[in-house]
Formats: structure tokens, C-alpha cells, sequence
């Protein structure tokens, strides 16, 4: 399939995955248009200072995805949605639930009854591994019961179950991609990796929750291919799809692999206020990207050393942009 010229709408545009999904989009020849979150100094989140009002090809626009006359205006005569607009961070679900379901089930509602409106030829609807909560088996493949073991991941539940409902009861072209977590350039510290990057660069203290959780972590560049791959095969309609490494690695031995990289004077220090409680806590989680592979031809071309590398990289150069003193929820 050819990108050149399609139209193309990236919701959460200014995060970290939609930002890189946007570069790409545009390396393809995309008409793309990048639905920010609104906010009174108009900054454009992860597209700020890389792109502008004269950039080619690409529209910004700032709204709310609960809004629904804002998200109808923003999918009308797009050809491609994907939908990445969401509230992440799982601490903070703790604190702000009802956020959570406004933003992620309201709003994923309200783009996939847009998109059934406008006749979107394709759906990519953005789910998350902590759907499953903490594994039963593992590698985890799309049949492994979901879990809501945090107000975020519910909220994700539902939303994907909105998803589903619109292929099902309307035969709207929606694929869910259920990444596993990712990680690269431009992460903020609500994530594990650049929250030990940026204290090992900062710091000879690491501070952290528990380090006995299981990840399995893809770098961005693999993520977003799954994104372009899923949209571009017709097989994906109608199906949820993981995208991982299939690689496991404890959060302790993740912290020591960036500390040998980065500060090998380092050291980690368990912090109570970091740990989740115990019920909520996922504590393996493991990738089965088999059903990628098969359907749209997808596996990620990055090893997590490679992947962390560039990370680094990217973070030392740009760690002004980083509060390191503080715990972000």
C-alpha cells in the first residue's frame, strides 16, 4: 500500500508514540493531520520545535477527544484514524479516575462513531498490554483473559470493548494494537526507562518501586511499524493484535543494564511511594506477537540493547527537558 497523499489523522499526536508515528507518516508521503491536546500556550507536545505551521503536508490541530463535535469535525473526509489519544500513566489512575474513563472510553467512542459517520477506510485503535493484568501463562497471546488491576487498565478495557462493539454491531474497519511496553526517544518519566535514565545521569541514587515485575519492552521505531503494518493489511479488521519482543527482563535487571551503560556508580534504592499496591500490580507480563506476524507480517527489528542505546543517547542530549528531582505520577 501507498501513503502518498492519504489523509491521515494521528489522535495523541503529541505523545510519545504518536509523535513518532506522525514522522513516519510523513517519510511515507501522508496528508496528516496531528490532533493535540488543547492548552492555553499552544504547544504541540513532542511535534514542538520539530515542525511548524509551514511544515508540508501536515495540519496541527489542538481540541479534546471528549468533545465529539470537535473529534467529528477533526475525522471528517480522513481516510486513516489512528487513535493514540489517551491518559497513561498509572499512578495517577489512582488519583484521577474518573479522567481516565472520560478520556479513554468517552473519547474512544466518540472517534470510532466519527469515523463510522465520515466511512474511515481504517481504524487503529490503541490498547495496552496492562489489559491483561498480572499473567495466568505466559508467552500472553489475544485469547488471555483481561484484568483490570489498576483504573487505567480498565479504562482500556472499555475501551477496546468500544472498539469491538463498532466492528461488530456496525462492521466499522477497526483493528486494535496491543502493544507491549515501548520505550525510545522522547519518553516521558511517567515510564520506567528514561525514569532510570535520568536519575542515572543525574544521580549516583536510582530511585525506584518494585524490581521483581517482568516487562517486555520494543523499542518506538518496532511499535510504530506495528501501527503502519496493521492499518495497511486488511486481514487486521475486526482483530486485537499484541505487538512485543517476546523478550522478559525484571525491572532490576533492566535498572542494572542502563546502570552499567550510563552511571555504573549508581546506585537503586526502593522507594515506598513507588510501589503499587499489591493487588494492582502487574507482575509478568510477556509477548506472544505470533498473530502479528501472521497477519500483517510484523516483528520487531530492534534488540532491547540497541534500543537502549539510542535512548540513552537521545536523553543525555535532551535532559534538560527532564524534571529529574521529582517523582511524576
Amino acid at each position: 500500500m501507498k501513503w502518498q497523499d492519504k489523509r491521515v489523522l494521528v489522535t495523541g499526536a503529541g505523545g510519545f508514540i504518536g509523535s513518532h508515528l506522525v514522522d513516519e507518516l510523513l517519510n511515507k508521503g501522508a496528508d496528516v493531520t496531528a490532533f493535540v491536546h488543547y492548552n492555553a500556550r499552544n504547544d504541540w507536545g513532542m511535534l514542538e520545535g520539530r515542525y511548524n505551521d509551514k511544515t508540508t503536508d501536515l495540519k496541527v490541530i489542538a481540541g479534546d477527544v471528549t468533545d465529539s463535535l470537535f473529534v467529528k469535525k477533526a475525522v471528517s473526509e480522513k481516510e486513516y484514524v489512528f487513535h493514540l489519544a489517551a491518559l497513561i500513566g498509572i499512578p495517577y489512575s489512582y488519583l484521577a479516575p474518573e479522567s481516565y474513563i472520560n478520556t479513554n472510553i468517552k473519547g474512544t467512542l466518540n472517534i470510532m462513531q466519527a469515523s463510522l459517520d465520515a466511512g474511515v477506510d481504517h481504524v487503529v485503535h490503541t490498547s495496552t498490554s496492562e489489559v491483561y493484568g498480572t499473567a495466568q501463562y505466559t508467552p500472553i497471546d489475544e485469547r488471555h483473559p483481561l484484568q483490570g488491576q489498576s483504573p487505567y487498565s480498565a479504562s482500556k478495557i472499555g475501551a477496546d470493548k468500544i472498539a469491538e462493539s463498532f466492528y461488530c454491531s456496525f462492521g466499522l474497519p477497526v483493528t486494535t494494537i496491543r502493544p507491549f511496553n515501548t520505550f525510545g526517544p522522547r519518553q516521558s518519566t511517567r515510564a520506567v526507562i528514561p525514569t532510570i535514565i535520568t536519575q542515572a545521569l543525574t544521580s549516583n541514587s536510582i530511585k525506584l518501586g518494585s524490581l521483581t515485575p517482568v516487562r517486555d519492552l520494543t523499542y518506538v521505531a518496532d511499535t510504530v511499524q506495528g501501527f503502519i503494518k496493521f492499518a495497511e493489511s486488511p486481514q487486521t479488521i475486526g482483530k486485537t493484535i499484541n505487538s512485543g519482543s517476546g523478550r522478559g527482563i525484571t525491572i532490576g535487571e533492566l535498572a542494572d543494564l542502563i546502570i552499567k551503560k550510563v552511571n555504573p556508580n549508581a546506585t537503586i534504592i526502593c522507594e515506598k511511594e513507588r510501589i503499587r499496591p499489591d493487588k494492582s500490580e502487574v507482575m509478568q507480563l510477556l509477548c506472544d506477537s505470533r498473530y502479528a506476524k501472521d497477519l500483517a507480517g510484523w516483528e520487531p527489528q530492534y534488540s532491547l540493547e540497541d534500543g537502549l542505546s539510542l535512548t540513552i543517547d537521545w536523553m543525555t542530549e535532551n535532559i534538560s527537558f527532564y524534571k529529574t528531582g521529582l517523582y511524576t505520577v
